[in-house]
């Protein structure tokens, strides 16, 4: 592909693009499609008042809940994924927008669910089970939605908690408007006084920079303009705690991170180990500190030092022929029923390669139930081949999950999601790292490696630790100020770090452009995913196929049953320390290596 110039979506190989007619040979089939959708709710209502009334009117719902799914996922799938090829095509904008509108129209219809089955007796349901053998397919899902029971109020109370979702929506919102519409910063200057555009999507790629000048110009002019905003800052994040922990006492949670959790089913206990863990571990990060702050040769370390690369005069050019490859050979111990699908889907088109004019950003993947789709924008870098090994994760995941499960249980949660992909990756670079004697090559790849560690275990835990603190401290009726927002920053950077660096007072202020914080207890699960991955990755490296079969498993579950009883069938229990322990011990052992190579 050529690089001098991005090409139009026309101009771009057949080979290259993914294969939306396997969703729709065309858009007259898609419409096709979505006019049974529009019939939908009418169908959907019909139903209302009527799923206590037989064994086989609540099966013949439930059935009719599966015919939905199937139907909008192919809708959704093709119609986002043509806007995705290029969205500036009205066209297929305009198609998402029927779509979402067909959404809203179903869920209104299909109101009356929750409460309903809530209000099945106990007795009435076992009675429906033994009449009925089909229904028992749905008892887990019926389980978790009467597991709500004790957490759903009166009608009037629900309908005022209802009324009330969009004003907490607010905090979030005027986040996002003030952060990405009104906030703007000076210009940073490297050490020959040009001037550089500091925007929330440049700031990265500054701090990366090996001009020290430029990293702490851009430092400063970050977060200097914050501090000019920080009472507005912190009333707006006061005011997202205070709407999270509304709703939780509403519903009667015990906390709020009890309320957050419970929808994914995961105890709040994995969230406090997770932290416990990395404390107990925080050794291996003043250690990474000291040996940043040796190859880099300062005297002092700086908080705008941590982004740019300990070894940066080395490039990988990688074409998207030799990732396939490569990652194909790093998964060699997954077996080849694994390779197979990797292969079938390198080789059946379920991948959109290059970019190309008005194509989306990024790379994601896509579980589509006929098979999954993979965007990439592929530019022949190291990043390009861990991220084409990261979504062809995600992708096996999804398709192994559709094919093995029936559609009820086939959706996996958010708190395994990163866990494949991830997964993945941890191989890739086991593999390279065992395959070069290069010693420059070893470094640059140990310190790729190094920097997932620290931006992914122990970043989004102290990230994790703030947002729980700060929940708990609005729990007990302190009012979250600029003044102790930016003392709880600070005191966790002083412990996340240690003395090797200079806490630099401007990143007191952090908290404050963090969009996770408005995510209600997010952030948490890239670290626990992170930890498991690594944990799964060294057991299917020494594990032989007994590991393989169990991680395969874990990938054909679904929603199947709870994500943590999934992943202990894999062979991790993410309800101990262990798995975020051994990781960490990894990490440790990663700078001993580097420590060798200089």
């Amino acid at each position: 592909m050529p690089e001098e110039r991005i090409p139009k979506r026309s101009e771009v190989p057949e080979e290259f693009r993914w294969k939306l007619e396997d969703l729709y040979e065309t858009d007259d089939a898609w419409r096709a499609d979505f006019d049974k959708l529009r019939a939908l709710p009418e169908k959907i209502a019909a139903y209302k008042g009527r799923l206590s009334e037989s064994a086989g009117t609540l099966l013949e719902f439930l059935q009719l809940s599966d015919e939905i799914s199937v139907l909008t996922d192919s809708l959704a799938n093709y119609a986002q994924r043509r806007s995705d090829e290029d969205t500036a095509n009205s066209l297929y904008q305009g198609m998402v927008g029927q779509l979402m509108n067909a959404y809203v129209a179903i869920n209104a219809a299909g109101s009356f669910e929750t409460p309903e089955l809530i209000a099945i007796p106990d007795e009435t349901l076992e009675k429906f089970y033994t009449e009925c053998e089909g229904l028992k397919l749905y008892k887990r899902a019926l389980d978790k939605v009467r597991a709500k029971k004790d957490h759903i109020l009166s009608d009037a109370e629900e309908r005022i908690l209802a009324l009330a979702g969009e004003l907490s929506q607010s905090p979030e919102n005027t986040f996002n408007m003030f952060s990405d519409a009104d906030l703007k910063f000076p210009d940073a200057y490297d050490k020959d006084g040009v001037a550089h555009q500091v925007t929330h999507g440049s700031y990265i790629p500054l701090v990366q920079s090996s001009d020290r000048v430029l990293r702490k110009s851009a430092f400063e002019a970050m977060y200097h303009t914050y501090d000019k905003f920080k009472n507005t800052c912190a009333s707006t994040l006061n005011g997202q705690v205070k709407a999270v922990q509304f709703y939780s006492q509403a519903r009667r949670y015990n906390s709020s991170l009890e309320a957050a959790l419970s929808s994914t089913e995961v105890p709040v206990e994995v969230y406090h180990n997770l932290i416990k863990a990395v404390h107990d571990n925080m050794g291996y990060m003043y250690d990474y500190v000291e040996l940043r702050k040796k190859l880099m040769g300062v005297e002092e370390l700086h908080m705008y030092d941590l982004y740019t690369p300990i070894v940066s005069d080395f490039d990988m050019k990688i074409t998207f022929e030799e990732a396939k490859e490569t990652v194909l050979k790093a998964l060699a111990p997954m077996g080849e029923d694994y390779l197979a699908l990797i292969r079938k889907g390198f080789n059946e088109r379920w991948i959109d390669v290059y970019e190309n004019e008005g194509k989306a950003s990024g790379a994601y993947s896509a579980g589509a139930r006929v098979h999954p789709y993979v965007l990439l924008n592929h530019k022949d870098t190291l990043n390009c081949m861990f991220t084409l090994a990261h979504e062809m994760g995600h992708a096996i995941h999804s398709y192994l999950s559709n094919k093995t499960q029936p559609v009820v249980y086939s959706d996996y949660v958010i708190f395994v999601a990163e866990v494949a992909s991830t997964c993945n990756e941890a191989l890739l670079m086991q593999y390279l790292l065992k395959n070069t004697d290069d010693k420059k090559e070893k470094a640059y790849l140990i310190n790729y490696f190094l920097e997932q560690f620290r931006t992914t275990l122990y970043r989004q835990t102290m990230f994790a630790e703030f947002e729980l603190k700060i929940n708990e401290m609005s729990a007990a009726g302190e009012t979250l100020t600029a003044e102790s927002l930016n003392a709880l920053y600070r005191s966790l950077n002083e412990l996340y770090f240690g003395d090797g660096i200079v806490i630099d007072s401007e990143i007191d202020l952090e908290w404050a452009r963090i969009p996770h914080f408005y995510y209600d207890y997010y952030v948490y699960q890239y670290a626990t995913g992170y930890s498991a991955a690594i944990a799964l990755s060294q057991r299917i490296l020494t594990g032989g196929e007994a590991a393989v079969k169990d991680y395969l498993g874990f990938l054909s579950g679904g929603c199947s049953t709870d994500p943590i009883s999934l992943l202990r069938g894999a062979g991790v229990d993410m309800a101990t320390e262990k798995p975020v322990a051994d990781a960490l011990k990894l990490f440790g052992e990663l700078i001993k290596q580097m420590e060798e190579l200089f």
